[in-house]
Formats: C-alpha cells, sequence, structure tokens
C-alpha cells in the first residue's frame, strides 16, 4: 500500500487482511528515513534509531499470527522526543552531550503504556536542546547532540521547538505518530509550523515520569500526528495514574482511555467558540487573515461564536515575570531529582550539566549561551517565598481570572487563536525570529490545547488552536476533528530549499 499520508487505522486494515506487516512498515520507514532526513532534503529530524525496532516489529508479527492483536497501536511505528527515557539501547538526552552514556533507571510510563499496546518505538527525534530552556537567544530545532532540523515545508525555515524533530517526523511520513512535550509552546508551535495535529494535554492526564523535565507545574506529554483521529487514539494509549507522577492522580476521575469515541464530523454544530484576540492576534497579519478565513468555516459548520471574548489577564500575563520565576525554581528542583536517578552519568545535578557545558563549550555553546540554566542554579528551593507567591500568580492570571473567568461569563465550550505565525529563517547568528503564540495561557494554567492545520502562506502552515478549562480534551478533539474535516486543510511537505 502507499504508506505517504496512511492513518492508524488505514495500516492495521491493511496489517490484518494480510497486505502488510509491521516489519515491511518499519522497513519502509526506516528506508524513508536514510533516503530524506539523513540524505536528500537532510531534514535532520531523527537524533537516534532504535536497534531493535526491526526485532520487536518481526515479534508482533509473530503475536499478531498467533494470538491476535493487541490493539489499534499494535505493530505501528512511533517516535519519541529525545527526552523521554526508554531502558533500552537508545540513548535519553535532551539533545546535550552531557547525557550520552547515561542511562535511566527504567522505561518513561507513556513509553510502557506504548509498548504494552504494541508499538514500536521506531528511534528518537531531535529537539531544541533541554526542551528550549536553556540560553538566549536560543534556536528552535538546534541541539549540541542533533545539531539542526530543518522544516520539510521550506527548508531554510524553523521547524519551531522544543519537539522540532516529533513533528517533522510526522509531518515528513517518516513515522506514523510521535509523542513531543510541551511546557509552553512546544507541542502547538511546532505542529503549527509543520501542518500537523498536536495535543497538549491537561498537566496530570499524562504521566510526567521518566521524562526529563522542566517544570512540573507546566509540562505535559501529548501525541503529534497528521490527523486529530490518531492524536486522540494515541492520547487515549498514554493515559493513566502513576504512582511516580503525583498530578496523574487528579485526573482519576477525569481521563479516557478511549478519545476517538469523542471524534464528530458535526461537532461544531451549536458549539460557543471564544475569539480571544487581545494578545493572540495582531503579531503576524497573514496568520490572522488564515484565521479569519477558518472563524468562517467554524461558522459556516453551525459554531456559535463569540467575538472578541478575550482573556482579561493575557497581557498581564504577556508582561509578567511569573512564569518565568516558576520555570526557573522547578527546573532545578526537578532536574536535580531526573539526574538522581541516572546510572553510568557523568552528570549528577543542574550544576554539573553548566560545568560540563563550560568545558565543552565548542560543541556545546557555539551558537548561544546557558543563562537560564545559570539562573536556575541560582534559585533556592520551591520553600522560597518568591517561587510561592509566583506560582500562585500563575495560577490566578492563567486560571480564575484568565481561561476560567472569560468561559464562564460567555458559557463558552472553547477558546479559539492562530497557532503561532508562519515559520522563520532559521538564523544561527541572531536566533530565533518570535513574533507571538497561543500558547502561554494554558501553559500557565495546565490547561489543554489542541493545535490542527489551517492554511498556508506562501508554502508556509499555519495552524488553529482550540483550547478550554482542565481536562476538556473531549470537546476539543471533537472540535478540533469537526474543523479538520470541514477543511482538510493539510497538504504533504514540498521541501523547497527556500522561497524566492
Amino acid at each position: 500500500m502507499h504508506l505517504k499520508e496512511a492513518t492508524i487505522a488505514e495500516l492495521q486494515a491493511a496489517m490484518s487482511q494480510g497486505h502488510l506487516t509491521a516489519r515491511q512498515l518499519t522497513e519502509s520507514y526506516l528506508k524513508r528515513i536514510h533516503s530524506i532526513d539523513q540524505h536528500g532534503p537532510t531534514l535532520n529530524s531523527i537524533i537516534e534509531l532504535n536497534p531493535d525496532a526491526l526485532t520487536i516489529a518481526t515479534a508482533l508479527d509473530e503475536e499478531r499470527a498467533l494470538q491476535g492483536s493487541r490493539g489499534p497501536l499494535h505493530g505501528i511505528p512511533i517516535i519519541l522526543k529525545d527526552n523521554i527515557a526508554t531502558a533500552d539501547a537508545m540513548q535519553t538526552t535532551a539533545g546535550s552531550l552531557a547525557l550520552v552514556g547515561s542511562r535511566p533507571p527504567r522505561d518513561a510510563f507513556v513509553v510502557q503504556k506504548l509498548r504494552a499496546a504494541g508499538a514500536v518505538i521506531l528511534g528518537k527525534s531531535n529537539l531544541s536542546e533541554w526542551a528550549n530552556f536553556r540560553g538566549n537567544p536560543s534556536i528552535s530545532g538546534w541541539s549540541g547532540r542533533g545539531g539542526q532540523t530543518h522544516n520539510p515545508y521550506v527548508l531554510d525555515r524553523t521547524p519551531c521547538g522544543s519537539s522540532s524533530g516529533s513533528a517533522v517526523a510526522v509531518a515528513a511520513n517518516l513515522t506514523s505518530v510521535s509523542l513531543g512535550t510541551e511546557t509552553d509552546g512546544s507541542i502547538i508551535c511546532p505542529a503549527s509550523m509543520t501542518d500537523i495535529v498536536g495535543i497538549k494535554p491537561t498537566v496530570g492526564l499524562t504521566s510526567r515520569a521518566g521524562v526529563i523535565p522542566i517544570a512540573h507545574s507546566q509540562d505535559s506529554v501529548g501525541p503529534m500526528a497528521r490527523t486529530v483521529a490518531d492524536a486522540a487514539l494515541v492520547l487515549g494509549i498514554i493515559t493513566g495514574m502513576d504512582d511516580r507522577d503525583a498530578a496523574t492522580r487528579e485526573s482519576a476521575t477525569h481521563l479516557q482511555t478511549d478519545y476517538t469515541q469523542f471524534l464528530d464530523a458535526d461537532g461544531l454544530r451549536g458549539a460557543r467558540i471564544g475569539v480571544t484576540r487581545s494578545v493572540y492576534f495582531g503579531y503576524s497579519h497573514k496568520a490572522d487573515a488564515l484565521i479569519e478565513s477558518a472563524l468562517t468555516q467554524l461558522a459556516s459548520q453551525g459554531a456559535i461564536l463569540i467575538d472578541p471574548a478575550d482573556i482579561i489577564t493575557a497581557q498581564q500575563m504577556a508582561k509578567s515575570e511569573v512564569e518565568n520565576q516558576v520555570l526557573l525554581y522547578e527546573l532545578k528542583a526537578d532536574l536535580n531529582k531526573y539526574l538522581s536517578e541516572l546510572t553510568d552519568s557523568s552528570v549528577h545535578t543542574l550544576a554539573d550539566i553548566i560545568t560540563f557545558n563550560l568545558e565543552h563549550a565548542d560543541q556545546e555553546l557555539q551558537l548561544f549561551g546557558q543563562e537560564q540554566l545559570i539562573q536556575a542554579q541560582a534559585t533556592s528551593g520551591l520553600d522560597n517565598t518568591i517561587y510561592q507567591a509566583a506560582l500562585a500568580s500563575s495560577r490566578q492570571l492563567s486560571r480564575q481570572a484568565g481561561i476560567d473567568a472569560i468561559m464562564d461569563k460567555y458559557q463558552l465550550d472553547a477558546l479559539v487563536m492562530p497557532s503561532c505565525s508562519p515559520a522563520w529563517h532559521i538564523d544561527p547568528v541572531n536566533g530565533d525570529h518570535y513574533s507571538g503564540s497561543s500558547t502561554q495561557a494554558a501553559a500557565m494554567a495546565g490547561y489543554p490545547a489542541i493545535s490542527v492545520p489551517a492554511g498556508h502562506v506562501q508554502g508556509l502552515p499555519v495552524g488553529i488552536t482550540f483550547t478550554g478549562r482542565a481536562y476538556s480534551e473531549p470537546t476539543l478533539i471533537k472540535l478540533a476533528y469537526a474543523f479538520e474535516q470541514a477543511t482538510k486543510a493539510r497538504r504533504e511537505p514540498t521541501y523547497l530549499p527556500t522561497i524566492q
């Protein structure tokens, strides 16, 4: 069968009918990675391949023949962002040379869930090093270990970050689906810029245990896919309570193991959707124009638009330092805890990483510094009153006075806005040319968001983001799917060297 743009359902149908095996599927993706990721356009999205992938796929084929399928992910290859731990032959480094050779004690919880579902862990994807929380001006999609990942639509453009490789691998049909992580924008932005679907779940819906952290208040693991259906399918498989991540306890009465039940092509009819213009429009006129067209599509499908429905605290959040303060304090505490469990590692603390980078500055600090790591190291602990006040302010601004307030005021099902601008040029001298995005409010609140392809500007993708209250994934998936089915905006990559 033709594998490009194939959905999980189509791949499963081919395998169940005997037209395709998991080994053949895995071999096809490996050949494609060799031809366009490592050579040809040289996307550089995959930082490492799993040497056991074909063995795993063969075993899953044998199991299917003898015992039947485990479920919809049986034999389906998946790529993991290189901050998601695997206790196998692969590395887990967050793109940093400092962690090469270190060994995590176990698979991340989400990886355990994927393996149990029969997924083939195909490899690890490149990322913005340390999930884009290291220094300024950072360069999205670059890591000391992996180099620069390129946008498959226009190769001299950014893929955004930090889940850069995870997004590019899916967009370029190097894998069926992938996992990314987000603290603020790291799933939504690369999904938007590579014309795929990215789901940033409610914090605690998916476990972060075994994931190299930035901050437990905002970190989330989520699926990246070419369709809402595939993303929803993977989300249901990786949810679950985990004793090693206390935040998952709150999800016990909210999580679903099958989010595909909420796929509804008529899901926009009667939905009350607020258009959040203040801060989240206006930074890119071309993105705005696409989203205005998307709003017309939403209304044509029966949505009730409340326009504007601005988050009153949006300007305050954008100007405040409280989010950054929370991230700095939690990075030191959370990363030190993660590093303490590693074996065969030359670094055991954040201070060790800073020292490593200085000692290997020609490799790690060649393009930008580590100011954020140094600032985090200077923090004094999570019992500090500065941290406690910043966390309380962050939650108040983003939750009670922010997303919850505007949704209560207009009785909204969701908020909608541009995901981000079209992709900018990769600039190793001046760093990212970031102009704005939709991500901050949901990130600070720990609330869910979904980016879906909305259109293109001179061949560059732009996404639309649906966001809402905590654990509103069922509603957001319903709305996103209905929009996707009405617009079919995604296009295959073009691999243009540049835009003339």
